[in-house]
């Protein structure tokens, strides 16, 4: 009788919850993931993409810098494969396709097969 009942024990509150609720509570977690993908993971993906198509275009005659930092001059270079990079003059190397870093300059493919 001296005491009333708090607001959380009323009974005649409504009982709120539900998929709106829900739907609220992660709102901010998604707006996250959006932020995210379009700031991080989507340039990434953009520079791999970059990379993936500058090693692949890689020819002879163009001169490379690995991720060592070794700059050479590609001597042969076969699809898919090792490159043989000259680093110096006579001396070769061969370099996984995927150590280079940089094309500094783009060569026109030599022709070795011209009619003397």
């Amino acid at each position: 009788m001296f005491v009333t009942p708090a607001f959380a024990q009323d009974a005649a509150a409504p009982a709120t919850g539900g998929f709106a609720d829900i739907l609220i509570q992660l709102m901010p977690i998604v707006l996250l993931v959006v932020i995210f993908w379009l700031l991080i993971f989507r340039p990434q993906q953009k520079r791999l993409k970059a990379q993936q198509a500058m090693l692949s275009a890689i020819r002879r005659g163009d001169t490379v810098v690995t991720t060592g930092g070794i700059v050479g001059k590609v001597t042969k270079a076969v699809d898919g494969e090792d490159l043989e990079v000259e680093i110096s003059q006579g001396v070769k190397v061969k370099l996984v396709r995927g150590m280079v870093a940089d094309v500094r300059s783009k060569a026109e493919p030599v022709n070795d097969n011209k009619p003397a």
